[in-house]
């Protein structure tokens, strides 16, 4: 059994380590690369394939894949052609790891799918090398339908070492998750895929974590990070340091709390469909520097779909006819579900205005309706008026009366955020 808890300064140490070599040159610059690969002539090419042999399946890998494991001829022959089977005379393994499999409760296809990860896993020896990784993602918590799951589609961390990358790499991953109650997030990070954790844990992966941290973002964001966009810790360190200097020069300050947002967003998008959606806020009305400082206050709005933005956008501008200078202040309106948020809480505030229920004026008060949780505004705005509440209550919730009373439109949203 190995414990998560093994070797505890292992990251502390290779931290360090990186930090001292690397961090005097995380600045923030677009490296150049002025090296060209020489081309090889194509009669080098041609002469090259015609002196590569032709593969042959391996004849006993191929019957096996097909009689025992069902795979169609087609897939047994990619599978058993490779060269790692070239000498392969016995598969005496092969029977106690399909019998481990299926105790762990694989299905014949979730088997086949692991085969087809990593064939090597038929010639494993069980209690050498796959049962010790088994018993190491069952203690982080992963257990039942979801560790098959995970390893139908994850074989090829049986082929990682467990000592120099499995447990090292997790290690990091927890040292960064912030209140990860039950190992939830890191399950999640693991599970999608399982990279993370088979890498050199001292090639880029920590190199970029220090590159963050220079950057300052640490704690609270830089856990966020690694949940929502893993994929950024395996960039290569030229590519982030544009990454990073693009979201800069869009005006995100590196102390700002949105910065990890807009990064996540640059990532996410390439620069023809960040202008798009950029145009799209011209198109009804703001200006260039007006729509720039709706993306720094709130990023996450460009994550929506162009033809949802522009809905919203028409909802808040012709429907109800918001001023502009309202949705600059206060954008984080863009992101939330017009049909089960903010239509719903509209029809309510009409109601209410329309019978004197409401002293405020529309706009903030439209805003603080939209930014409260579920809980809250069903107390303030809806069961308050105990001789209205039937009414306002249809009109909130309509046709999901007889749904369950959790929302998907609970979470508080602090206005100053913004």
């Amino acid at each position: 059994m190995y414990s998560l808890q093994q070797n505890p300064n292992f990251s502390l140490c290779v931290f360090t380590r990186i930090e001292m070599q690397s961090v005097k040159s995380f600045q923030l610059q677009i490296l150049q690369k002025n090296a060209k690969k020489a081309t090889k002539p194509i009669s080098y090419i041609v002469s090259s394939l015609a002196k590569t042999p032709t593969q042959t399946p391996n004849t006993l890998v191929f019957n096996y894949l097909i009689e025992t494991l069902n795979f169609s001829k087609t897939e047994a022959q990619s599978i058993s052609i490779t060269t790692r089977f070239s000498n392969v005379k016995s598969l005496e393994n092969a029977p106690c790891v399909l019998h481990y499999l299926r105790s762990l409760g694989l299905s014949e296809t979730q088997i086949r799918s692991s085969v087809r990860y990593l064939p090597q896993i038929l010639f494993c020896d069980v209690d050498k090398t796959l049962k010790p990784k088994v018993d190491f993602f069952q203690e982080m918590g992963l257990v039942g339908p979801d560790l098959c799951k995970f390893i139908s589609s994850n074989s090829r961390i049986f082929s990682c070492s467990l000592e120099k990358k499995l447990i090292p790499c997790t290690q990091i991953l927890k040292k960064i998750l912030v209140n990860d109650k039950n190992n939830q997030d890191l399950i999640r990070i693991v599970r999608r895929p399982s990279w993370l954790i088979t890498m050199n844990p001292e090639s880029r992966f920590l190199r970029n974590i220090a590159f963050f941290e220079s950057c300052g973002i640490v704690g609270s964001q830089l856990s966020y990070l690694l949940k929502i966009k893993p994929r950024l810790f395996l960039m290569e360190e030229s590519k982030l340091r544009d990454l990073v200097l693009r979201v800069s020069d869009l005006g995100l300050s590196f102390h700002s709390r949105m910065f990890v947002y807009g990064l996540c967003i640059v990532f996410s998008l390439n620069k023809e469909i960040f202008e798009r959606k950029l145009e799209l806020l011209r198109s009804f009305g703001f200006t260039n520097n007006e729509a720039m400082e709706i993306f720094r206050k709130q990023p996450m709005l460009f994550s929506n779909s162009e033809e949802r933005l522009k809905l919203a956008l028409d909802f808040f501008l012709n429907k109800i006819e918001l001023k502009k200078e309202m949705l600059i202040r206060a954008p984080f309106c863009f992101t939330l579900s017009l049909e089960e948020r903010v239509i719903p809480r509209y029809r309510v505030m009409q109601i209410l205005k329309s019978r004197s229920l409401l002293l405020l004026n529309k706009e903030p008060s439209f805003f603080k309706m939209l930014a409260v949780s579920e809980k809250t505004f069903l107390e303030k705005f809806v069961e308050k008026f105990t001789d209205d509440a039937e009414e306002l209550l249809v009109a909130y919730r309509g046709h999901m009366l007889d749904s369950s009373s959790s929302s998907p439109c609970s979470e508080e949203i602090n206005l100053d955020a913004s």
